[in-house]
């Protein structure tokens, strides 16, 4: 009979997300998750087979809980148009304690994406996800009446995922809330009149 792991593997997830969201997939060594998870090498490999199998479970959590998570919370606990204004206002505002700033997605799709297929697929994904929400909230709003109903729903989600992105890009590059990225949320409020 194997031995028994003696961690939590959901804890280790979390703790190496946040390494490799800090730090990136590149920079982030075996020696950094040892460190970050506080199990052995051996551990590691053992629960995840390399360095790029616990990346892909971080980033299945971090899509699951940062991504998926956060827009189903504002789809359900707002009206539509103020929901996509809050993902943006969200975006632009300083990091929770503990967390790096930007976006693991947006970092991934910059660093890892263009190299490895599977990766790309998962974080085209995500970002459809992104998208979606951008094009049913636009849709609901339209349904109520706060947002015009000769709207592109589909176009203007699009746009407002460029603006969504190029935000996240900014405030990952140490950008001041206060400052450049209050012109992208003015933009995607335009986009919405």
């Amino acid at each position: 009979m194997g031995r028994q792991r003696a961690y939590d593997s959901n804890t280790v997830v979390d703790q190496a997300m946040r390494a490799f969201w800090a730090r990136g997939y590149g920079a982030t060594s075996i020696s950094d998750l040892v460190e970050a998870t506080g199990i052995n090498r051996a551990s590691l490999y053992a629960g995840f087979d390399d360095k790029r199998g616990l990346f892909m479970a971080s980033l299945r959590r971090y899509d699951d809980r940062q991504r998926r998570g956060f827009l189903d919370r504002l789809a359900q606990d707002m009206a539509p148009r103020a929901a996509i204004l809050a993902a943006f206002d969200a975006a632009r505002t300083a990091p929770e304690a503990g967390q790096p700033g930007g976006c693991l997605l947006v970092n991934t799709a910059l660093e890892v994406s263009p190299h490895d297929a599977e990766i790309r697929d998962f974080v085209q994904e995500a970002l459809a996800g992104v998208e979606l929400f951008f094009r049913d909230r636009i849709r609901a709003a339209q349904a109520t009446g706060t947002i015009r109903a000769d709207l592109d729903a589909k176009a203007t989600a699009q746009a407002l995922l460029g603006l969504f992105l190029g935000l996240r890009v900014l405030m990952r590059s140490g950008a001041a809330p206060d400052a450049a990225p209050t012109t992208i949320t003015s933009q995607a409020r335009m986009l919405l009149d």
